[in-house]
């Protein structure tokens, strides 16, 4: 059976450690433009369900950069799970490429995907978790503070899929993490329970953004409503006003801390244009690290 990235939590703290590393070296040969074609003559199946820019953009530049061919399969392309059946598309898109990036509304559909795949599938998102950003978001926050050691993690906002993810990277490395928000959208339950059944970290629900905030090395935030919620993006915004991030709320953390996104922002709703473009802004930084942080995925997959 090939090699999947479907979880973070599908591989032990040693395995992320050295993607990590790896992300590093990737990214200091792209830089100093190094010859790197660990993916000569290869080909990635984009399969997109839920459009994105930096998702594209990342993988397609970074799998061609390394010597391959990524082939863009859009909505309209594939009507997966709709037009066709999931283990169907799985099965006959492998058989053509070496290598499957899928990002998708059902979670199962991935699951799905990846069973019937004999080709290495790579999670570029899904409406329960999104394991590439926040591999992305550890190597960032690790050249930026030079290690990942209990940092208290504060995220304001929906529990969502990136909520989900963190708490999957929380029960591998020791972190405190703070999901802050309204009552009603907390993450889910059995991912929370798996964080305090390992034991390595701590994880708090909050509804005080003062309180949230104190101590805190990291704030994150993410969009009110996300793809498939934009109908409730008015009654969300109302809901969620009092958790916005801006300046007032960053000086209330006593300590040098840093600002996430995972991108795109809707300035002026979740966070501030202020906050976006100060100084302890490090979005631009994390949203460049997609590409190396998947590089090093996709690599690691093959070894």
């Amino acid at each position: 059976m090939p090699n999947h990235f479907l979880h973070i939590t599908d591989y032990s703290k040693d395995e992320l450690w050295g993607m990590l590393q790896l992300a590093k070296e990737i990214k200091t040969k792209f830089k100093n433009r190094e010859e790197y074609k660990p993916f000569k003559d290869q080909s990635l199946a984009m399969i997109f369900a839920k459009p994105s820019a930096r998702t594209r953009i990342s993988f397609e530049t970074g799998f061609t950069w390394m010597g391959g061919h990524a082939l863009y399969l859009g909505p309209n392309d594939i009507g997966i799970g709709k037009r066709e059946a999931v283990k169907d598309i799985a099965r006959v898109v492998s058989r053509y490429n070496d290598m499957i990036m899928a990002r998708l509304f059902s979670h199962n559909h991935m699951i799905e995907l990846a069973k019937y795949s004999d080709s290495p599938v790579v999670n570029g998102l899904t409406d329960y978790n999104h394991p590439c950003q926040i591999m992305a978001d550890a190597l960032t926050i690790w050249e930026h503070r030079g290690h990942l050691d209990e940092l208290k993690v504060t995220y304001m906002g929906d529990g969502n899929n990136i909520v989900h993810s963190w708490l999957q990277l929380a029960s591998k490395l020791p972190m405190h993490f703070v999901c802050c928000g309204p009552e009603g959208f907390e993450p889910e339950t059995k991912t929370v329970e798996m964080v305090e059944n390992t034991g390595i970290s701590t994880f708090e629900t909050s509804h005080n953004t003062a309180s949230a905030v104190e101590g805190a090395d990291v704030i994150y935030t993410d969009v009110w409503a996300s793809m498939g919620q934009k109908e409730e993006a008015e009654e969300r915004e109302k809901i969620f006003a009092a958790y916005q991030v801006n300046e007032t709320l960053m000086s209330q953390t006593g300590k040098d801390t840093l600002f996430m996104h995972c991108l795109p922002a809707e300035r002026g709703r979740e966070v501030t244009n202020e906050v976006m473009e100060a100084s302890y802004s490090i979005v631009f930084d994390e949203a460049e690290n997609r590409m190396h942080a998947q590089n090093a995925i996709m690599v690691s997959l093959f070894k």
